[in-house]
């Protein structure tokens, strides 16, 4: 079956399940986006009624476009990640020494579906410490599920530009959730940066597919980094802590940056 022909199999039976599809054309002409796999796990999750709507694109990432829908009313974000197109190798350096994820196949497609659970995987775990990240509701092969960040199907803006009435408030809080995510969640987020936190009245981490756990082999590296980056975004809007300062308080007493 062409994936033209397979298209509108899905979209005749979608229809029969009461879910409607918002953007038909739109969605049709990103093959790179909705190929077989795509749409039989697209299928698989509107089956088990976690999608009573889909529709328009919300953003394109490096890896992913993420897709505005509704499950009984209520707003959520699907997450696709791209076969085809993903930076294979980029992926693999966040698996590969993840204990979680040891037994996984290098291919291409082990890698992404892997990845779609392990970030699913973070989000629930950075959730359980009362860390402010999107709900995860499910996931299937390359598809995630999850709460919905915005407002009349606009996503809260990235902080590069939010309008902050405190920085110097923020710039604590977001220190804390790395701290809180290192030390209750035992992850670091491991790409951290005005790119992958939502502000609303406070700061969302979001993108926490590559997040890793603190024995994988490059993960006060990863933190360090991600310690750098916040630095680098704040010093222009208020005083910052010394990095080296930052990370050992995180970290403990006596442990020197990789």
């Amino acid at each position: 079956m062409s994936l033209d022909s397979l298209q509108d199999k899905f979209d005749r039976e979608v229809e029969k399940m009461g879910v409607r599809i918002r953007d038909a054309d739109q969605m049709k002409v990103l093959n790179n986006v909705f190929d077989e796999v795509t749409l039989l796990a697209l299928y698989r999750l509107v089956h088990k009624k976690y999608i009573s709507v889909i529709g328009g694109p919300i953003s394109t990432g490096k890896e992913a476009n993420v897709f505005y829908g509704e499950k009984d009313g209520a707003a959520i974000a699907i997450k696709i990640y791209r076969i085809r197109s993903a930076n294979f190798k980029g992926m693999s350096e966040y698996i590969v020494g993840d204990p979680r994820f040891s037994s996984i196949r290098k291919s291409r497609k082990e890698i992404v579906f892997a990845w779609t659970k392990k970030e699913y995987a973070n989000i629930s775990r950075a959730r359980e410490t009362g860390i402010p990240v999107p709900e995860p509701i499910a996931f299937d092969r390359n598809i995630l599920l999850m709460e919905f960040l915005g407002e009349e199907e606009r996503p809260y803006p990235q902080l590069r530009f939010a309008d902050l009435d405190d920085p110097a408030e923020c710039y604590a809080r977001i220190l804390g959730y790395i701290d809180t995510l290192f030390n209750a969640a035992g992850l670091i987020h491991a790409d951290l940066s005005e790119f992958n936190i939502l502000y609303h009245e406070k700061p969302y981490l979001i993108d926490m597919g590559q997040a890793v756990t603190p024995d994988h082999p490059r993960a006060l590296a990863f933190l360090v980094r991600d310690i750098k980056n916040i630095n680098r975004f704040f010093a222009k809007h208020c005083a910052v802590r010394e990095e080296k300062e930052i990370f050992q308080e995180i970290v403990g007493p006596g442990r020197f940056e990789p």
